[in-house]
């Protein structure tokens, strides 16, 4: 199971530390994790603080010094920026199955525990705060929906997108083709929320829809993994959610239990007005010969 990473550490101590340590731990969110590699001085610059409250803000995350901190930060990095066929080659899977277990009722018994722990870990560390915010988000029928996702997690994009569109107006997916894509992310505006679908070896164009989204006063739930996608420096709700599996494929199966948390409370908070819409959609449907 992958550790809890640092940008959650820092967010779990905010409400411990200094008015001067918060200064340094909000420079490190806003430009994690590039800015944990910068020199004492410089992010004490930054911070507006001294090279000492740097030293004491690390210290109070439990690291001996700013350079233990930095290698902790730097294997970190390593993981999240690791790749399908880094994984394989370092985990010898292909050679009976990786770890040596290739039988099917090994592999069933292997699965089974990564799945479960992972999505039983997924859930119990949940921000509250963060799924609050995505349900009154999604549920807000003045806001208009946008869903991006990426080289695999467009599944994951349109999984979520078909619910909500049974149970609310204005739900879109972001258009593949450039210059509808491109005339979309012109029009948005302070109404709409964008839902970005972002794992590691992150993908570029997402950062920069979330930062035209953000610049626009739009706002941003972001679904991610452990290791946290740059899109979090400008998403208003942060969803990550474990990727252990049996492969070398990180899974989705955990980021598909939050997607089914997050619809079950859109449909408690939209209460009858979902259901009237689920019905007129269902008569609809049939109507035109689809059920």
């Amino acid at each position: 199971m992958a550790p809890s990473v640092l940008a959650d550490e820092i967010r779990q101590k905010l409400g411990d530390l200094s008015p001067a340590e918060r200064k340094v731990a909000r420079v490190l969110l806003a430009g994690y994790p590039s800015a944990g590699f910068e020199t004492i001085a410089t992010l004490a610059e930054r911070a507006g603080v001294s090279a000492p409250t740097v030293i004491r803000f690390v210290n109070r995350l439990g690291y001996r010094g700013f350079p233990d901190f930095q290698t902790v930060l730097r294997r970190e990095v390593e993981e999240r920026n690791a790749s399908p066929l880094s994984l394989y080659e370092t985990a010898g899977y292909g050679r009976e199955g990786g770890d040596g277990k290739g039988d099917s009722s090994s592999l069933i018994e292997r699965g089974s525990r990564l799945f479960g722990e992972a999505v039983s870990r997924t859930l119990a560390e949940l921000p509250p705060h963060d799924l609050h915010h995505a349900v009154n988000l999604l549920a807000d029928r003045k806001r208009r929906i946008t869903l991006a996702g990426g080289r695999f997690t467009h599944l994951l994009a349109q999984y979520l997108g078909l619910h909500l569109m049974q149970l609310r107006d204005d739900v879109r997916f972001l258009p593949d083709r450039a210059v509808e894509r491109t005339a979309h992310l012109a029009a948005l505006n302070r109404r709409d929320v964008l839902v970005v679908f972002d794992y590691r070896r992150y993908e570029e164009d997402k950062a920069a829809i979330a930062q035209l989204t953000h610049d626009n006063g739009g706002k941003i739930i972001l679904f991610t993994d452990t290791w946290l996608s740059p899109v979090t420096a400008q998403a208003q709700v942060v969803l990550p959610s474990q990727v252990a599996a049996p492969s070398p494929y990180d899974s989705l199966v955990p980021a598909l239990a939050v997607i089914e948390t997050v619809v079950a409370g859109v449909l408690i908070e939209l209460g009858e007005e979902a259901h009237a819409r689920m019905r007129h959609g269902e008569e609809t449907a049939r109507r035109i010969g689809l059920y």
